[in-house]
């Protein structure tokens, strides 16, 4: 059986593992864009922070590929798919067949709109090679801006003033980590961020960069202003690479679509990670949630399914935890729910406002959590969640500092999981 893997991301080479180990007489290739051995993507903000060095964030030694028996295409990247000869066509000319196919080639930054973004200076924060290319410019950078108030723009701001530069954060709504939080909990984030010393402007745009001797200089904002900067750092957000996919003739919606087995409307072709779409256990829809966690389970379980071994994929969901300086912030599941009536929200904020809690619940089960500042019963929480089961308590009674899984755990019934 021959299995080609587009991507040696955490997915893939959980799906590559999982195959090796059901089937020793395989044929594994992978079809890598990075040139470089599997690493840790979430250590990335680590390295630009001076917390970690490059070479410390592989997740597999040298001689990975070899004692795996896989081939690699280093470097290179599928650019289509013949779904009839079951053939991938890569950039470089190389055409493998397979017999199974797994796309697991993560997600992209999203650019902005923007003229001048081609100046030098102006980053993204996604790989390996362009936290090392932010890093050869940090010693002549005096004044940088961070282009988004998310999860990378806030690991982007953080590890620049940890080595001494000035940071301006842009963000085009109206609070921090508004795709995470509310806006309560937004402005305990942004008191927090503006204490250490960071510069925040919410509800900016940039229209235009301009520079000298081809290096970034300026920002002009949609309001008419300008800022002075000579390094930008463009986080906001990314989008599942797969135009090839798609246009190779495979569904996708915001991912690619797969099915409870991981595999598309294509059989033999399967994907995971961060440009599946796959079941989400909140949404009690396909959604893509793109988190490490999530990219491994999906990688191992499509792997098994490309050996033979049926197994279904439960279901995933959208979660994150992260330090704001010394302010600790987790969410899970639907924080911010659709203006819908079946929606039930509760929350309470600290005396001190330094610490806050949001749980959204439907039809009298949890299906999102918000903490700031106490995140202590968040492991709870998100077991709930995942868990989906009728709330034997007065919803209010979870934010009590006493709730714990204990009074649950005899009383929590899963619902049936989901019937494609």
């Amino acid at each position: 059986m021959k299995h080609v893997i587009c991507g040696n991301g955490i997915a893939g080479v959980s799906a590559a593992e999982a195959i090796r180990y059901l089937d020793p007489s395989a044929q594994i290739t992978f079809i890598s864009k990075e040139p470089h051995l599997p690493y840790s993507r979430p250590m990335i903000s680590l390295v630009l922070a001076g917390l970690a060095r490059n070479s410390e964030i592989f997740i597999r030694n040298q001689n990975f590929y070899e004692n795996l028996g896989a081939k690699v295409l280093s470097g290179d990247e599928a650019a289509s798919i013949d779904l009839q000869t079951k053939t991938v066509f890569t950039k470089s000319g190389a055409q493998i067949s397979y017999d199974r196919l797994l796309i697991a080639t993560g997600a992209d930054p999203r650019p902005i709109k923007a003229q001048g973004t081609d100046l030098a200076g102006i980053h993204f924060m996604r790989n390996r090679d362009q936290v090392a290319g932010l890093l050869q410019n940090i010693a002549t950078c005096k004044k940088a801006l961070v282009l988004g108030g998310g999860l990378v723009g806030f690991k982007a701001a953080y590890g620049l003033m940890l080595r001494g530069i000035a940071v301006h954060m842009l963000i085009s709504s109206g609070h921090p980590l508004s795709m995470q939080l509310d806006e309560t909990a937004g402005k305990i984030v942004l008191k927090k961020l503006l204490e250490k010393g960071l510069t925040v402007s919410v509800g900016a745009f940039v229209e235009a960069f301009s520079g000298e001797k081809g290096w970034v200089k300026t920002a002009h904002l949609k309001d008419g202003s300008s800022l002075d900067c000579d390094l930008v750092v463009i986080g906001k957000g990314v989008s599942p690479t797969l135009d090839f996919a798609r246009k190779s003739g495979l569904e996708t919606d915001l991912g690619l679509l797969v099915d409870r087995f991981l595999e598309t409307n294509s059989p033999g072709v399967y994907a995971a990670g961060d440009v599946a779409q796959a079941w989400d256990l909140v949404h009690r829809s396909t959604w893509v949630n793109a988190i490490w966690p999530v990219a491994a389970e999906q990688g191992r379980l499509a792997g098994m399914n490309m050996a033979g071994r049926k197994t279904a994929y439960a279901g995933g969901m959208g979660r994150n935890v992260m330090r704001v300086f010394d302010l600790d912030v987790m969410t899970g599941g639907m924080v911010n729910p659709p203006t819908d009536p079946g929606f039930q929200v509760i929350s309470r904020l600290g005396y001190d406002q330094t610490s806050y809690a949001r749980l959204v619940l439907k039809e009298n089960r949890l299906v999102g959590m918000a903490l700031v500042g106490n995140v202590e019963q968040g492991g709870v929480l998100l077991s709930l969640i995942k868990n989906q089961a009728d709330l034997p308590m007065d919803p209010a009674d979870l934010l009590e500092p006493g709730f714990n899984y204990g009074s649950l755990i005899s009383t929590i019934r899963p619902l049936p999981r989901p019937v494609f």
